[in-house]
């Protein structure tokens, strides 16, 4: 770390220390350190945004708890955990399109609370994650947290277009958070063909990982959805005509590069011989807990949902209700 950087992690500290658990305001805080209220609004932004300040918020009387138990008996789970619904417009979001990730952000700081009680528990496990904006918030709030023992693993190859959200990078974050250990898979999230997925796989320094990946205890995996609009497709990680073969193969949704149809098993696709990373099987044999955020993923939770070997689910308020809908129709 260069003397700025250090210089500006100092400062973004101070300023937090003040705010926060000093209680004084900004203006206050801005006096006390000698910046002006805009810097010191800054700073405060980037100390969330970086993780150095996280946020627990204790939203269990959120009121839905109907809606929890509705969906752990509809899909056999052991814990469903749902986060406010924020009832969210069209015009709301046209207002300020940053609240489009806020259910992402939610379901993120819920899942490092359920991930810092799980290591807290269990400080030597072993944490598989996939990647995503969702696993990239969660990644963001676990500083605080000291379990050295503890070892985090891509669940799919990490070599990904997007550096901010792609498995690489939350590990990483994950195992620099909490002082644990980081691997991943050092290949790409598809291969070019079902002969060079065989030969990536077979790389000395990708079976260690993967090894790693398929025992791991805890699987933390997200939703995609099948649109334009989902990650895959804006990474150009899958093409508009695989889109739409896929559909027509009867895929609703994605978890880690694995398609799904409407029953929660893959789909007959070239694209599930290609992807690189833990299979389905490997899923159910972990704890495996799907993070899920954002109401247009209703039919890609439930279908990852069918599959049967998700054990846990964290998601967001105005979903959960979208799901019950879907399931009780």
């Amino acid at each position: 770390m260069s003397m700025s950087e250090r210089s500006e992690k100092q400062l973004m500290t101070r300023a937090a220390w003040f705010y926060y658990v000093g209680g004084l305001n900004q203006e206050a805080t801005s006096r006390r350190m000698g910046l002006t209220r805009a810097r010191v609004n800054k700073l405060l932004g980037q100390a969330r945004e970086t993780g150095l300040v996280s946020i627990t918020i204790n939203d269990r009387h959120a009121g839905l708890l109907h809606v929890e138990e509705a969906i752990q008996q509809e899909f056999g789970l052991e814990f469903c955990l749902t986060t406010p619904a924020m009832q969210l417009t069209e015009e709301d979001l046209a207002r300020n399109g940053a609240l489009a990730d806020l259910p992402l952000k939610a379901v993120g700081m819920a899942g490092a609370r359920f991930l810092r009680e799980h290591l807290a528990d269990h400080p030597s496990t072993v944490v598989g994650t996939g990647g995503g904006r969702t696993l990239a918030h969660l990644s963001q709030q676990m500083n605080g947290v000291n379990c050295p023992n503890a070892k985090f693993v891509s669940l799919m190859g990490s070599l990904t277009a997007n550096s901010a959200f792609n498995p690489f990078e939350v590990v990483q974050a994950l195992a620099q958070a909490v002082g644990g250990e980081g691997y991943f898979l050092p290949i790409p999230f598809i291969a070019d063909s079902v002969e060079d997925r065989s030969v990536l796989l077979g790389q000395s320094a990708v079976l260690r990982p993967l090894e790693l990946a398929r025992r791991a205890d805890l699987a933390l995996i997200s939703v995609g959805e099948l649109t334009e609009d989902s990650s895959m497709r804006r990474q150009g990680m899958i093409t508009h005509d695989e889109l739409l073969e896929l559909r027509a193969a009867g895929a609703i949704g994605d978890t880690n590069g694995i398609f799904l149809g409407a029953d929660g098993r893959p789909v007959d696709h070239a694209l599930n011989h290609r992807t690189n990373g833990v299979g389905v099987e490997d899923l159910a044999r972990s704890r495996c807990v799907l993070l899920a955020g954002g109401p247009q993923k209703a039919a890609a939770t439930e279908a990852i949902l069918r599959g049967g070997f998700v054990r846990g689910l964290i998601i967001d308020g105005d979903l959960a209700i979208a799901l019950t809908e879907r399931i009780s129709a």
